[in-house]
C-alpha cells in the first residue's frame, strides 16, 4: 500500500480561480516509489463558485463547510488527511517542482525533525517573481530559533508558514492552526518551533501569489490593535508550550 502526503488547501470564492494553477504545480511533483499525494480542498463556506474550479481527479477531494476563516477550513480538511505528512498549499499559491520530494526526504531521514519549510518567491501580477533577504542557513532549525527571530524582527519570521510540511501527528498534537482572524499559520509555525526541530531548504519551494484580493492585502490585516493582539496570543502559546517542555518526538 502506498504511503501518502496530504496537501491541504483552504479556498473561498475569490481565490477559486487560482486552483487550476495550484493543481498543475502539484501534478509536476515527483515522489519516491511507494509514495503518493492526496489533495484535500476545503471551501471556507458553501457557495456555487468554487466547485467548477476543482480538478476532476480521483486524487483530489473537495468539501464545504461553515465559514470560519482559512484556519478553520484547514482544520476541517484534516478530517480527511489520511496520510503521515501534511503539506500546506494556499489556493492562490503554486508549488515549485521537487519541493515535496525534498520535504519528504528531510523528515524521513531524521525522526527528530517535525516539520520543513522552503525558500519563497513572490509571484507578482505581471508573472515575474521577487525574492527577499533574511533566509536562515539551510538545514536544521533548532527549537525556539524561529520564535526569537520573529520577536526580534518586528514579528517577521525568517521562514514562511505557507511552505510548511508537517508530520500529521505533530500537527494535531499542537492544536493545528490558531483560532485567529489572521496569522493563524504563523501561530502554527511558532507552536511547531516551540516543540520540535525543523528543516529549512534554501531551494525555492513556493511561489507566493501577490494579488489585490488576498487577505493579507486588506486594510483590516494591518490594523494595529488587532495585529498586536494576534501577535501577543501567538507568542503566548509558543512560550507556554516551550515552558511545559513538550518535545517531539516524545521520549518513551
Amino acid at each position: 500500500m502506498s504511503r501518502r502526503v496530504i496537501i491541504v488547501t483552504a479556498v473561498h470564492a475569490p481565490s477559486a480561480r487560482f486552483l487550476p494553477d495550484a493543481y498543475r504545480s502539484i501534478c509536476e511533483q515527483e515522489l519516491p516509489d511507494g509514495w503518493e499525494w492526496h489533495w484535500v480542498i476545503q471551501e471556507d463556506g458553501k457557495s456555487e463558485e468554487v466547485a467548477p474550479h476543482v480538478p476532476d481527479d480521483e486524487r483530489v477531494t473537495f468539501h464545504q463547510g461553515r465559514p470560519g476563516g482559512p484556519g478553520v477550513a484547514r482544520m476541517m480538511a484534516m478530517a480527511h488527511a489520511d496520510g503521515e505528512y501534511v503539506k500546506v498549499l494556499d489556493a492562490d499559491d503554486q508549488l515549485v517542482p521537487g519541493v515535496l520530494a525534498r520535504d519528504l526526504a528531510a523528515l524521513e531521514a531524521d525522526a527528530s525533525i517535525g516539520w520543513a519549510t522552503s525558500r519563497v518567491l513572490d509571484l507578482l501580477p505581471d508573472g515575474s517573481t521577487a525574492g527577499f533577504p533574511g533566509d536562515p542557513e539551510p538545514g536544521p532549525v533548532e527549537r525556539g530559533a524561529v520564535l526569537e527571530y520573529w520577536k526580534a524582527n518586528g514579528f517577521r519570521a525568517q521562514v514562511h508558514p505557507a511552505t510548511l510540511f508537517i508530520r500529521r501527528d505533530l500537527l494535531l498534537a499542537v492544536g493545528g492552526w490558531m483560532a485567529l482572524p489572521a496569522s493563524e499559520d504563523t501561530g502554527l509555525l511558532m507552536a511547531l518551533n516551540a516543540t520540535s526541530r525543523g528543516w529549512f531548504s534554501s531551494e525555492v519551494g513556493l511561489l507566493y501569489r501577490k494579488w489585490p484580493g488576498q487577505a493579507t492585502s486588506q486594510a483590516s490585516h494591518t490594523d494595529a490593535a488587532e495585529r498586536d493582539a494576534r501577535m501577543a496570543v501567538v507568542e503566548a502559546r509558543a512560550r507556554t508550550l516551550a515552558g511545559f517542555q513538550w518535545r517531539y518526538p516524545a521520549e518513551r
